[in-house]
């Protein structure tokens, strides 16, 4: 598409997609970033990974994370968090990403819930980007269960079994956060948002702001985003993807989407149809 890129602005810099067509609700994703910045994004899903040269910057829940080799990346489902380079180089890193029903499966366990974004742990680490290259490799389904149980086991000890027990105003701005799933594909207003709270716009802004460390906007465009890849996964062109999720047209869609995920809509399609 004329003045959209199929790819980063620098070639160094790429990004892979990986779906298992065994097992539902598994996302495998690796990169070497060097010159990108990831805008606020999403997943609807756990996501776990280790870095494997240089380091990587990110902000999560209103603070700043360094991650080094040596550093497994623990992200609670549905956090928005950004990213970039904090080496000279760039970073090389590897990333699965589990819902929580597939977490619970493969685990046993329910409602588990990391605290750390970053954790320190070498060995763990490594075990992690081992097994993770190893499940990229493989389409032996059997083998897949095995390396899939030893990725939780190999991150389990970092991870706790209940979920921290929410503020008054997060239990507050519940409602607005629920309000923009379910309807990111409808024109929203900041009155609109506001008035579910009973605030005025803007005390509402700043209140939605130090809750959730982003404006309404940069939200409703992180879960668009991520149910346009929802979408993109099921087969469905990319215009329809686009009006779907809300998005004014195709390009919008592309230079959205590219921006959160390092890859446009077709890119990201070839790369989990040929898998």
């Amino acid at each position: 598409m004329q003045g959209v890129p199929d790819r980063f602005p620098d070639k160094k810099d790429h990004a892979h997609f990986r779906h298992l067509s065994q097992h539902a609700g598994v996302e495998l994703y690796h990169a070497y970033i060097e010159r990108y910045a990831f805008a606020p994004h999403t997943h609807d899903a756990f996501g776990i990974g280790t870095v494997v040269q240089g380091a990587e910057r990110f902000r999560y829940q209103g603070a700043q994370h360094l991650a080094a080799p040596g550093s497994l990346v623990l992200m609670n489902p549905d956090e928005l968090h950004t990213g970039e380079s904090a080496s000279d180089g760039g970073w090389h890193y590897r990333m699965i990403y589990l819902e929580p029903a597939t977490l619970a499966q493969i685990s046993g366990e329910a409602d588990m819930w990391f605290s750390d974004a970053v954790r320190h742990d070498p060995q763990a680490s490594q075990r992690i980007a081992v097994t993770l290259s190893a499940l990229w490799r493989t389409d032996d389904p059997l083998a897949q269960d095995g390396l899939l149980l030893d990725i939780v086991d190999t991150f389990r000890p970092h991870a706790r079994l209940a979920r921290p027990t929410r503020s008054e105003t997060a239990h507050r701005f519940a409602v607005v956060r629920e309000y923009l799933w379910d309807n990111y594909a409808q024109p929203v207003t900041l009155a609109q948002l506001a008035a579910l709270v009973m605030l005025s716009p803007f005390h509402f802004q700043r209140k939605f702001k130090a809750e959730f460390h982003v404006t309404p906007h940069q939200m409703l465009m992180a879960i668009r985003l991520y149910r346009a890849k929802q979408l993109l996964t099921q087969g469905l062109p990319a215009a329809q993807v686009a009006a779907a999720v809300g998005l004014s047209d195709q390009a919008h869609l592309t230079r959205a989407f590219a921006a959160r995920y390092g890859v446009t809509p077709a890119g990201y399609q070839k790369q989990v149809f040929s898998a």
